[in-house]
């Protein structure tokens, strides 16, 4: 079968080549009773491929059971995919058949492989090489045929470095290793994507169709999706039934993105191209390297005073330095501060070096206000300010603020603003 047909079978969007190779590799072993091992991050769409395999394969008219192992506490995994005899522990109140003898003739699909405690991967391994698996509490040898199909989001030979996955299981499992490319590697598929599903979604609710300018799809095409499919089609759905604007524009687009701490993560910046765009650590390593030069400045002030035993030679530069630091410090509510270093006055020809307070006059011209340290005020003034300057347009004000334009609308009910 070629592949555009699996695709339109299987209901697979995309033209990305590493999306094409992977579907091809699952057409060749789909034949096959080869074990497959599909990594890939989670939401890339790791089930869809057991399907195809399972679909194009001689056992598609055999049982096909999905099971997640993460999903499955410790202590029962044995019993679900192998069975238990009556009474095999506290609570086994008849016998129960597990997977792998419900699926006889078909295929398993274990997602999360890598969550497997090393005890069931032993007990695995066993059916993966003879067919053969023994159920809790029994002594008797069943038989089956299962095909198996394992998938990961996890690097799988990390895990075996460090003991937590069965190096012998992982060979046998990774016969034929098929990689799910994420959504960030198939950037010409992700306008795609959001088109079908924005389309699927407006039929569903019975809203009108869903459109975004061109600094929306900008956006849409250069985040990277952490949460690969699955997170653009829930953004999608949201769009379609919260939006009353069916013209997105890129600020709205990017109230729906999280703003993760990690920086590969943020979508990328549309707008003024000529203009600098300094990083969250470009703007920290600038605030340390101004804070190292003051605490020199510092230094030199301090070590001119002990040499010239309290009497400093350079007023002019230090007098520049203290006003200078001491602007960097806000006082709310009052005027600007200053700091004055004056030349000393000799009041006495016969002692030059007069070391104490009077040497020096420095005077403080700032006036200490006790500031309101109340969250709801700061809020309340903030949201007033974001109103100001956006002429009351509560879309802007939103974006200003880093929130969305519904909690907004909510703080100002809330804050009687």
């Amino acid at each position: 079968m070629e592949i555009q047909e699996i695709k339109q079978r299987f209901g697979i969007i995309g033209n990305s080549p590493l999306l094409n190779r992977a579907i091809n590799i699952a057409n060749q072993v789909a034949p096959t009773d080869i074990s497959v091992l599909i990594t890939g991050e989670s939401g890339s769409g790791k089930e869809v491929f057991s399907h195809i395999i399972h679909q194009m394969s001689p056992r598609k008219h055999g049982p096909f059971i999905a099971v997640n192992c993460g999903a499955i506490p410790e202590g029962t995994i044995d019993s679900e995919l192998f069975g238990h005899e009556k009474g095999s522990y506290t609570g086994a109140v008849g016998e129960r058949k597990g997977y792998f003898e419900t699926v006889n003739g078909g295929t398993i699909f274990l997602d999360e492989i890598a969550e497997m405690p090393l005890g069931t991967q032993a007990r695995l391994l066993r059916v993966l090489e003879s067919g053969q698996y023994i159920k809790v509490g029994s002594s008797k040898v069943e038989k089956t045929n299962v095909r198996v199909i394992a998938a990961t989001n996890v690097d799988v030979y990390d895990a075996v470095k460090s003991g937590k996955f069965r190096e012998d299981l992982y060979y046998r499992l990774n016969t034929v290793p098929l990689k799910i490319p994420p959504l960030r590697d198939r950037k010409e598929d992700v306008y795609l994507l959001f088109r079908k599903f924005t389309s699927d979604f407006t039929d569903k609710y019975r809203t009108p169709p869903i459109q975004l300018d061109e600094e929306a799809q900008q956006v849409l095409i250069n985040y990277s999706w952490p949460g690969n499919v699955r997170q653009l089609k829930n953004m999608a759905e949201q769009l379609a039934v919260l939006e009353r604007d069916r013209i997105i524009t890129g600020p709205t687009l990017l109230t729906y993105i999280p703003q993760e701490a990690n920086g590969r993560n943020l979508p990328m910046r549309v707008g003024n191209p000529g203009k600098e765009d300094f990083s969250e650590r470009d703007i920290l390593y600038k605030v340390l390297f101004d804070m190292k030069r003051d605490m020199v400045e510092l230094k030199k002030l301090v070590a001119d005073i002990i040499e010239h035993g309290g009497v400093s030679t350079n007023y002019a530069n230090h007098s520049q330095t203290l006003n200078q630091l001491y602007r960097d410090i806000e006082i709310p509510g009052g005027p600007e501060g200053q700091f004055t270093l004056q030349q000393p006055v000799n009041t006495n020809s016969n002692n030059s070096n007069i070391v104490g307070n009077d040497a020096y006059n420095i005077t403080h011209e700032a006036e200490e206000v006790e500031e309101s340290l109340s969250l709801i005020e700061k809020e309340s003034d903030l949201i007033r300010k974001a109103l100001k300057k956006h002429k009351g347009k509560r879309k802007l004000a939103a974006n200003e603020l880093g929130i969305s334009e519904r909690t907004l609308y909510r703080k100002i009910k809330e804050l009687n603003l």
